[in-house]
């Protein structure tokens, strides 16, 4: 993927943030629940009486998402160079880690930092650091 730098300003991604912190918090507020996607997710996939609705509402917001912004402005162009297969493989590998870690980015880092959480503060300084090690290891020393 590649960020247009000539045309990004910090002023949407900080926009965005802000979104998602009051989202999160308006969450937890009126409905006690923790904004987490993978929690939600996995919540509709062995559904407990009277917890589907909301469930359901949350997720197909987030799918509805893209169809609203296209209300306003068009897209931005996204560009993967990978293949399918490499995708499919590194969803896994994240799902995987979402379970093993008790939750994902959007519960650790948005909702449990924000809450003091030290399980959420270790998760996400875990994420961090596997993202930075990562990174540097595939465009440095495996020069992709």
């Amino acid at each position: 993927m590649l960020i247009d730098w000539n045309n990004f300003t910090p002023w949407t991604a900080l926009a965005g943030g802000a979104l998602i912190g009051v989202a999160s918090a308006l969450f937890i507020l009126f409905n006690g629940r923790i904004a987490g996607i993978t929690g939600i997710l996995g919540g509709l996939l062995r559904p407990k009486f009277r917890d589907i609705g909301w469930r359901l509402a949350f997720i197909i917001g987030l799918t509805a998402a893209p169809f609203v912004w296209l209300q306003f402005a068009p897209l931005p162009d996204i560009q993967i160079e990978s293949s399918n297969t490499l995708l499919a493989i590194t969803g896994l590998i994240v799902g995987i880690g979402t379970r093993y870690g008790s939750g994902c980015t959007s519960g650790h880092g948005v909702c449990g930092i924000s809450r003091l959480s030290p399980r959420s503060i270790v998760a996400t300084l875990a994420f961090m650091a596997t993202g930075v090690i990562t990174v540097y290891i595939v465009r440095h020393l495996a020069g992709v």
